[in-house]
């Protein structure tokens, strides 16, 4: 469902709807910048659901040798497109089975924007985990951004406007179950002087900071930090011991 969502319908404005290509790049330039990730052991770093390169190509840039992992054939191509001579591997598969990849050890891994909640389950969440573990080396560091949709929106406050321009309205509503939020994507879009209306809806899981970093922990992780924002979290744990 996830993958079809993404080729069929959200792929063609991703970008654009993320604020454009060189916004997110900057964004994340300062991301790596501010949190003072850089390459200081094996330079290999794992970017799970790395999408046309938000993250990825900052990471090359400052010295990572990059794998770039995505169920989506389409954003991978933008990547690819994008990536010019930077030291990127892309992967077009799927993230639970992204260590098959991976030659040990990694230096780092990051799941960034909103992916962990596209995965089913929280077991499924917890072996992604387990894997990311696994593939790191001593002091390498895991990256993790997701939302945070265990407080439920209410009435109006469901429809959220996501970008607009002259010739296109993007906007979602979310409509709430017990373990995952549905996310109905509408698009506006004008063409010959008429509007078109296209839609399509996919599931998110709802995940809590405290699940995560407990989940975390229980893996062997050691969590160096913990930032929230609004409904956005960010997670960076570290691997301090062998297994």
């Amino acid at each position: 469902m996830i993958r079809e969502h993404y080729e069929n319908f959200l792929a063609k404005y991703y970008t654009w709807m993320s604020g454009g290509f060189s916004k997110k790049i900057a964004e994340n330039r300062n991301f790596f910048k501010d949190r003072h990730i850089q390459p200081r052991l094996s330079k290999v770093a794992v970017d799970l659901g790395a999408g046309p390169g938000f993250q990825s190509i900052p990471l090359a840039e400052i010295g990572f040798r990059v794998i770039a992992v995505d169920l989506s054939r389409t954003l991978l191509t933008e990547l690819e497109e994008n990536a010019g001579k930077r030291s990127i591997e892309i992967i077009n598969d799927d993230l639970l089975t992204f260590s098959k990849h991976c030659p040990a050890p990694v230096e780092l891994v990051v799941c960034m924007g909103d992916t962990l909640t596209h995965l089913a389950t929280h077991r499924n969440i917890r072996h992604l985990l387990k894997r990311i573990y696994s593939v790191l080396e001593i002091g390498g560091r895991v990256v993790l951004t997701f939302r945070d949709f265990t407080v439920e929106l209410k009435g109006l406050e469901r429809f959220i406007p996501v970008r607009s321009d002259a010739n296109t309205i993007f906007t979602c509503f979310l409509e709430y179950g017990k373990n995952h939020v549905t996310v109905h994507d509408m698009v506006y879009e004008r063409k010959n002087n008429r509007w078109e209306h296209r839609k399509s809806a996919y599931k998110k899981i709802r995940v809590s900071p405290k699940w995560m970093i407990d989940t975390l922990k229980d893996i062997g992780f050691s969590v160096a930090a913990c930032d929230t924002h609004n409904a956005g979290v960010c997670i960076i744990a570290q691997k301090i011991f062998g297994q």
